[in-house]
């Protein structure tokens, strides 16, 4: 029996393989049409693609993570506990054959690229280098980002990839758990040339990320340090900040100064501050100072520091938690998190700008995983009751003929009329 995950199988001619896929691929884009020999794996990746609105002119990835934002990213994700393991399983089998040895998060964001120079500096060229994204909603089908978005081990062979630029390469990823929650944390995955359209490269890719898991399932867990202090600022108008089990609730001001120092653990001056919590500029830096020295009186010395003014200590707050797993690919757990816009009554300028940058974040997350349970959650409470862009994505994620599906469309036809402009034009109402 054909294994459907094997790019090649044993016998086929490379040459005369990547001839048919690649007419395959050009009646694909241009009429929308797919047949053999096109593995279904493929041809449902291309049509993933092709809703995600790729080019297949695409010429390079997105990069989004760079310099320090990159490496605090890969320092603190799961995976780096069993680099020395990928290095030492796959390091010499890609240096030797002039492959690059890759691993990405959940979201295809490449997170170390390594391995024979030459072939680093072929796929610099379309940005297959680390802080990249390459989720095939970013540049279509190719081993990563599929593995990932499938949660199976994949093999990409040439003119498979969705991208023209991408197909005068081959590759092979597989997709890594952690070995105690079941959660996927990424993918291995190896790129190189034609050599690699073999099922053992498959296999080897599996083999390596199963030790992976073996590693994982024997390292002891992170111990979670606990922060000296915890802020909850979500849903809230009034922040409630915690402290070896005491509890105190601050007014909205001191709500507003600790929520961004919390932001910015170097510290801010007061002429940062300044206009980052009064809308009105004729506000002097006497009254900042006042409510500074309210604030530290009610936490003391030891919490709160000037010059420039910051927080002493650790501080864990509910919004950056949501943040953290939107960052590693969680929307589910993110959701659970968000118990509500941050500070909703307060109009200090930075605020606002925080407050609308956490909901963006968790609502693009939200409709582009098209999970109708997540939007549905969203929907459901204030802050989504008339977001018309996540009814639109929950209506599409429904199966057509449910009972739930006819309610979330009578309720789009409501928020239609009510916001008075098309649906397509609609954007989601500001809190």
């Amino acid at each position: 029996m054909v294994n459907p995950w094997v790019a090649l199988e044993p016998g086929a001619d490379p040459a005369e393989r990547v001839g048919a896929i690649r007419r395959a691929h050009d009646a694909f884009t241009s009429a929308g049409a797919v047949d053999r020999p096109v593995r279904s794996v493929v041809a449902e990746s291309w049509r993933r693609s092709a809703r995600a609105h790729v080019s297949p002119d695409t010429t390079a990835a997105p990069v989004e993570l760079t310099d320090g934002d990159l490496g605090a990213y890969r320092a603190d994700h799961p995976l780096a506990r069993v680099m020395p393991l990928f290095r030492e399983l796959m390091g010499t089998f890609a240096m030797d054959g002039e492959h690059l040895l890759a691993v990405c998060d959940t979201q295809g964001r490449l997170l170390w690229v390594e391995g024979h120079s030459a072939a680093r500096q072929r796929a610099g060229r379309m940005n297959f280098v680390p802080g990249a994204r390459w989720a095939e909603s970013a540049v279509g089908t190719n081993a990563p980002g599929t593995a990932v978005a499938v949660d199976r081990a994949v093999q990409v062979f040439a003119s498979e990839h969705f991208s023209r630029t991408v197909q005068t390469w081959t590759c092979a990823a597989a997709p890594v758990h952690d070995p105690r929650t079941g959660r996927l944390l990424g993918a291995v995955d190896i790129t190189g040339g034609d050599r690699l359209a073999h099922p053992h490269s498959l296999a080897f890719v599996q083999a390596v990320a199963r030790a992976a898991e073996s590693q994982l399932a024997l390292l002891a867990p992170v111990p979670a340090a606990r922060p000296a202090l915890e802020l909850d600022a979500l849903g809230r108008d009034a922040a409630l900040l915690v402290h070896g089990g005491r509890k105190l609730r601050l007014s909205r001001r001191h709500s507003e100064i600790a929520v961004l120092l919390s932001c910015h653990p170097e510290g801010l001056s007061g002429e940062e501050l300044l206009p980052a919590l009064y809308e009105d500029e004729s506000v002097t830096p006497v009254t900042l100072r006042a409510e500074m020295s309210r604030l530290r009186r009610i936490l003391g010395e030891d919490f709160l520091r000037s010059r420039p003014y910051r927080l002493a200590v650790p501080v864990e707050t509910d919004f950056r938690t949501v943040q953290r797993h939107l960052g590693s690919g969680a929307p589910a757990a993110a959701v659970a998190a968000y118990r509500g816009p941050l500070l909703p009554g307060s109009t200090a300028p930075a605020v606002v700008r925080l407050r609308r940058h956490v909901e963006d974040q968790l609502r693009a997350a939200l409709i582009a995983a098209r999970d109708p349970d997540l939007l549905g959650t969203w929907t459901a409470g204030p802050w989504g009751a008339e977001d018309l862009e996540a009814w639109t994505a929950l209506a599409a994620a429904l199966p057509a003929g449910s009972v739930t599906a006819a309610l979330v469309r009578a309720r789009l036809r409501e928020l239609d009329a009510e916001q008075g402009c098309g649906a397509t034009s609609l954007q989601p109402r500001r809190p």
